[in-house]
């Protein structure tokens, strides 16, 4: 799914060793002075873990099925945008992403 998924253009990390031997489809990888490149991705990854207990950190557990983990990332992403988009109209109504799942 990874692999399938857009190119970006730049990288940016925290300059963990290990990032400068990947390698970044031909985009541009930099390391980032400062949290204002990852701060975005992080924010995202945490959105992720909070809301899919199987990408939770708290073991070695993990989703054994790579089907099963891409539908709960699918839904996830789904009711998210929608919540996005039901934010930008009515920023004042609080709304949590299980709302904008379909039933």
């Amino acid at each position: 799914m990874v692999d399938q998924a857009p190119k970006a253009k730049q990288y940016y990390s925290d300059g963990f060793d290990a990032y400068q031997w990947l390698w970044y489809h031909l985009g541009r990888y930099e390391v980032s002075k400062g949290k204002a490149d990852t701060y975005s991705v992080e924010a995202d990854n945490a959105e992720l873990r909070h809301y899919l207990a199987r990408l939770a950190r708290k073991s070695r557990c993990f989703s054994r099925c790579p089907y099963a983990l891409e539908c709960a990332l699918r839904l996830f992403v789904y009711a998210f945008n929608r919540r996005q988009l039901h934010k930008q109209r009515f920023p004042n109504y609080a709304a949590h992403v299980m709302d904008f799942v379909s039933p």
